[in-house]
């Protein structure tokens, strides 16, 4: 693909090039190269690829990405203290444990660059050159001339963006400074939250009208923003921006700049969900125009003899897994294969336990996130009143049944937690006595199951590094068409950012907030979601199944089930973190004991005893990154971010 290949060449002229500054905003000394930079349409290409540098970065991100890895989907516990993500060098999934974020020298710090962060301040200062130069070439056409300029500032309110998640108000980098000022004018304070949020919004504004509707050879330019991207992008920034964490705060009361001036607003804007429902609903609009849909095609590469049920779990994983050019649903995906399946894929035979720590089948998943997913009803575990799902006792055991088969190994002794629930469950996790199609096997009569109690097990722990604590797997993020036996081949994919399964509950949470839609309006939009998983319709399943039949008639209550669809829907996908954020329900989550089931145990009555694997450390503090604190030294007028003073 032309559009990576350059980008590649560009990104390794841009690593040996860097230099970090002190300053925020200060143009490079190497000026006397813009000119040849910006001599010709195709140098200035050049540099428009290296804009996208850290954008295609961000995106592929997974261990030091702090949507990923601070939501507590997947652990990692102390115990696997020869884990490569537990070095300094990757410290992502360290960081819900506490104690190691700081602000003499921040993890995952995306201020500066430092700790597994992404220095963004230096990539906006390469887009702002960028537009500073745009008129140069001479032979760069004025069509073309917008669509860049119209990319560049895309890239800008990304950067701008995943700024404000991070660290809240933000110094604006609206243009480069003079090399030739004072040091003075190079010292750049914070911006308020809503000033931050304001300018991102009118840098998206200015860029949409200017990008192409559809990709003209999708092939050569994947990865270039659409209207549909800029879009959508805006409709999750104005989201963000309407959510309980960054409108009307209380707990930023005090958080001011150096003149003393409040940098959160402490009064919530009921506007704010009025304008996002809004670009919520132009955003879908526009993607659908475009082609766009939700993903309902039933793979048929090595799928044989299979039940609908099995389809059905086949097709909810291929949301994921699918093929970018055959996949309606992604809006934005990362640009790279995801590199992780080996990590994830359980040893499911005798060839593959041969492989030791090469493919060390470690990526666990607490009880927690499997108790998100509903019954197979369409409600929470704890709601439904059917019969189906024994509450209770759902950590005792009981043999895989006829009713089940086409999930549970039958005559296997599993968890009555793994019984009766909704197929994305089955689609999401794999686990003791789970059957786990694929692995080069098209039938499934055929398909193997996954056998994890105690060491002696196929998928039972083997070392402290190639052990999966918990004894839960994240089968969503596996490719069915994946082997792991005599040979090891991985099905390539490239993990979704943004899909439009997401953009319709975004537009549900967003109507439900502004409150002036209807019920029947506001689900609606779930329900497209929940159609597609198999299940009934929201008023249907909690009228007919749940202990709270009267949950959808509130506002509150359609917001405890917006916010569950979401975090069922895209699990592993790393949006649980962001959004348990802007929500301000990450700490409650985290307040909890993360737990597994006794792994060591070769019994069933033992192995399915809840133990604690993590306790999770996360403070008010947690929600907002530190600024290091070098950088509020050197510049008096940047104020440090509130309770890491």
């Amino acid at each position: 693909m032309k559009f990576y290949y350059k980008l590649t060449c560009v990104v390794v002229l841009c690593i040996t090039g860097l230099s970090c500054k002190k300053f925020l905003d200060v143009v490079p000394n190497n000026v006397g190269t813009l000119d040849y930079a910006f001599s010709n349409r195709n140098e200035a290409e050049n540099y428009l690829f290296g804009c996208y540098n850290t954008y295609q970065n961000l995106n592929r991100e997974v261990e030091n990405n702090v949507g990923f890895v601070t939501s507590s989907e997947i652990i990692y516990p102390l115990g696997l203290d020869d884990h490569p993500f537990n070095t300094i060098k990757s410290p992502g999934f360290k960081l819900i444990r506490g104690g190691i974020q700081n602000a003499s020298d921040p993890v995952i710090d995306y201020w500066t660059g430092g700790n597994g962060g992404q220095a963004l301040y230096l990539a906006l200062r390469r887009c702002n050159i960028m537009l500073e130069n745009i008129d140069k070439p001479f032979d760069l056409k004025e069509p073309e001339k917008k669509r860049w300029i119209a990319e560049v500032k895309f890239l800008k309110a990304f950067y701008h963006y995943y700024l404000i998640r991070l660290y809240g108000p933000i110094s604006l980098a609206k243009e480069n400074r003079a090399i030739d000022g004072s040091i003075e004018a190079t010292k750049v304070k914070r911006a308020t939250v809503d000033e931050s949020f304001a300018y991102v919004n009118q840098l998206l504004d200015e860029a949409i009208p200017d990008l192409p509707a559809v990709l003209t050879n999708r092939l050569l330019e994947l990865g270039r923003p659409t209207r549909s991207i800029g879009m959508a992008l805006k409709a999750e920034v104005l989201i963000t921006a309407a959510s309980p964490l960054f409108n009307g705060n209380p707990d930023y009361a005090n958080f001011k700049d150096k003149d003393g001036i409040n940098l959160f607003s402490t009064t919530v804007d009921p506007q704010k969900w009025a304008l996002a429902a809004k670009a919520c609903k132009d955003a879908i609009d526009e993607v659908i125009a475009r082609g766009g849909d939700l993903y309902n095609r039933i793979p048929t590469d090595k799928v044989n003899d299979v039940s609908n049920e099995l389809k059905q779990v086949l097709k909810l994983q291929s949301v994921i897994t699918e093929n970018w050019d055959q996949n309606p649903e992604l809006i934005i995906s990362s640009q790279y294969d995801f590199a992780y399946q080996g990590f994830i894929f359980p040893k499911l035979n005798q060839e593959s336990v041969s492989l030791g720590n090469s493919y060390p089948s470690n990526w666990s998943v607490p009880i927690s996130t499997t108790e998100l997913f509903y019954t197979k009803n369409g409600v929470p575990i704890n709601e439904d009143n059917s019969g189906v799902f024994d509450y209770t006792n759902r950590n005792s055991s009981q043999f895989g049944d006829d009713a089940n088969k086409h999930y549970l190994k039958q005559g296997y002794e599993t968890a009555k937690a793994n019984f009766n629930r909704e197929p994305r469950f089955y689609a999401a996790l794999g686990f003791d006595g789970g059957i786990w199609f694929g692995n080069d096997k098209g039938n499934e009569s055929e398909a193997d199951y996954v056998q994890a109690r105690g060491a002696f097990a196929l998928a039972g722990p083997k070392s402290t590094y190639a052990t999966n604590v918990t004894g839960y797997w994240p089968k969503k993020l596996v490719h069915y068409r994946s082997i792991m036996n005599q040979r090891v081949s991985f099905a390539n994919f490239k993990l979704p950012v943004m899909r439009l399964a997401g953009l319709y509950l975004l537009y549900a949470e967003a109507l439900n907030e502004e409150g002036m839609a209807s019920k029947s309006d506001v689900l609606l939009w779930v329900d497209k979601v929940r159609t597609r998983a198999g299940l009934p319709g929201v008023a249907t399943a909690w009228q007919t199944y749940s202990n709270r039949p009267g949950k959808p008639d509130t506002k509150e209550g359609r917001r405890e089930i917006i916010r569950q669809e979401r975090r069922i829907e895209l699990c592993f996908e790393g949006q649980a973190g962001w959004d348990l954020r802007r929500w301000k329900e990450l700490q409650g989550v985290l307040s909890r004991p993360l737990q597994g089931w006794s792994i060591n145990e070769g019994a069933a009555a033992n192995y399915y005893r809840p133990r604690t694997v993590m306790v999770p450390t996360f403070g008010l503090k947690d929600y907002l990154w530190p600024i290091k604190n070098t950088e509020v030294v050197v510049n008096e007028k940047l104020a440090q971010t509130i309770y890491w003073k």
